[in-house]
């Protein structure tokens, strides 16, 4: 009986390591962009507390290439069991399916939806020398003059290139596009006046408003920022509908099972609720932003239809 019982004990020891070494295994939070960026930092401020949250070591994986289509086509291809994340962003999961039709993924059919994690607010400005004190007043100085304003931006499809295509329809107005390699190089150009126009973000445009170097016109989120009340959206302008703010989000494999999505999405809205993740993702200049994933889910397809028509209309082909 004894020699029976130190046997079950041994087998238990056995059993219980092998059972923790499964329920511990790691979850990886792929990132489509390089080290030190805004996404990477944000993802490495979330891993931490996701690991905490989840009893589970969370590791993050940056793949890079292909304007994020490596690292999202690796999850789509990975396991549908919430051991492997996306971070992605607007410009990946909707802005490069109107910009590229032969992805190696499709946003909709091979992810579901987990959870926005940020916003990154754009501002319009234009340099001091242009006559507009409002998006009424840059319209109609632009119809007045067509031609003269020239608007820069990171690159041909980035989100900054097609909020401004998307503003200039609406507006039906002519501006020019100047691409760079970089936000940070256009912004240059804007402060010494080779460009007039530009939607920048937020935390790289506020700071130039306030010293006087550029002069904000409206945001291009839904509503006005909490710590900037007295700039108006571009929207209650005259302009209802125009909305470009770009996002950061949570997505996993096809087929997740939907008690695993929902854990996970309890456990980010709880961390994202966090005061001190609220301050160091304002510092990044990410604005924390949680949702459903239905939520989620709407705000892509929005976008996603919302870009291909303003490439479409834009005839705006990648680089």
């Amino acid at each position: 009986m004894l020699r029976r019982h130190l046997g079950m004990l041994a087998l238990s020891l056995f059993i219980v390591p092998l059972a923790w070494s499964q329920t511990a295994a790691p979850v990886r939070l792929v990132v489509p962009f390089a080290t030190g960026g805004p996404t990477d930092v944000a993802a490495r401020v979330m891993a931490p507390l996701l690991s905490e949250s989840l009893g589970r070591p969370v590791i993050v994986d940056n793949r890079v290439g292909a304007t994020g289509a490596i690292g999202a086509e690796y999850v789509a291809k990975s396991p549908a069991d919430g051991s492997t994340i996306l971070f992605g962003t607007s410009s990946i999961m909707a802005a490069n399916v109107a910009l590229m039709p032969k992805l190696p993924f499709d946003p909709i059919q091979d992810f579901v939806a987990l959870s926005q994690i940020a916003a990154i607010e754009n501002i319009l400005v234009v340099h001091p020398s242009v006559p507009a004190n409002n998006v009424q007043e840059l319209i109609r100085y632009a119809r007045d003059n067509p031609g003269k304003l020239n608007y820069g931006s990171s690159g041909v499809g980035s989100t900054y290139h097609l909020g401004a295509e998307f503003f200039a329809n609406l507006a039906k107005v002519q501006m020019t596009h100047v691409p760079y390699k970089g936000q940070g190089p256009a912004v240059q150009d804007l402060l010494a006046g080779h460009l007039q126009v530009m939607f920048d973000a937020y935390n790289s445009a506020v700071p130039n408003m306030k010293a006087g170097r550029v002069r904000a016109l409206g945001l291009t989120s839904a509503k006005r920022n909490p710590d900037l009340p007295e700039l108006p959206t571009v929207a209650e302008q005259g302009m209802p509908g125009y909305v470009t703010a770009q996002w950061l989000a949570f997505f996993l494999p096809a087929k997740t099972p939907a008690a695993t999505v929902d854990k996970l999405n309890q456990t980010v809205v709880s961390i994202l609720q966090r005061p001190d993740v609220r301050d160091r993702f304002l510092r990044l200049g990410l604005l924390p932003v949680s949702s459903t994933p239905s939520e989620l889910d709407t705000l892509l397809k929005r976008d996603i239809a919302l870009w291909s028509r303003v490439v479409k209309e834009g005839n705006i082909k990648p680089e």
